[in-house]
């Protein structure tokens, strides 16, 4: 949360305003803008270059379809109050996956062969974040609250199914020829 947003949510509360707050989080759709989360395997997979991951690679992560965002943004219209009241909600998916996991999906939607992934744990403390597209450790937020709340009923779009549709958008972009940033650290993290 930036600190302008803070201000603002902190005026808005001061003003008496209905003030409602949603905190979306990896976010894909067909008509989003910012595609750099799950392009980051297809350049690396495509390319049939190995994928520089944090170890362990077992850390959990949500992606969650903008339809899925759009739906849960409109739940206070059927419950104004409720939304009010509790004032910030989780915006995404309780669908979560391994950074390992969606390596493997990326790759059964891209046609490629499991046992052509090529997955490169390093040791973060070392390297960092590097160019990996998400955090180091677990990161997702839960729609719970909004359930519980407005009576939200949780994303019905599903990450493994719709990367076959997002994986055609990313060649209808030039995925698979354009340049990439990121190969020379890619390199230096997997030869040490």
């Amino acid at each position: 949360e930036s600190a302008g947003q803070a201000k603002l949510d902190a005026y808005a509360v001061e003003l008496g305003l209905p003030l409602v707050s949603f905190r979306p989080q990896y976010i894909y759709g067909e008509k989003a803008n910012k595609y750099d989360y799950i392009d980051w395997y297809f350049d690396r997979l495509v390319r049939n270059l190995p994928l520089p991951i944090p170890s362990p690679g077992t850390q959990k992560v949500s992606l969650t379809n903008s339809q899925d965002v759009a739906s849960l943004l409109t739940a206070p219209l059927d419950n104004e109050e409720a939304a009010v009241e509790q004032r910030y909600f989780n915006c995404g998916t309780d669908r979560l996956y391994t950074y390992d996991e969606v390596a493997y999906m990326c790759a059964e939607a891209a046609g490629i062969s499991r046992d052509d992934v090529q997955i490169e744990h390093y040791d973060p403390d070392i390297f960092g974040k590097a160019n990996f597209p998400f955090r180091l450790t677990d990161f997702y937020v839960a729609p719970d609250t909004a359930k519980e709340k407005l009576g939200y009923k949780g994303a019905e779009k599903d990450l493994k199914d719709d990367l076959k549709w997002y994986y055609e958008g990313y060649v209808a972009r030039g995925g698979p020829t354009r340049e990439v940033d990121g190969l020379i650290k890619d390199r230096e993290i997997i030869v040490g």
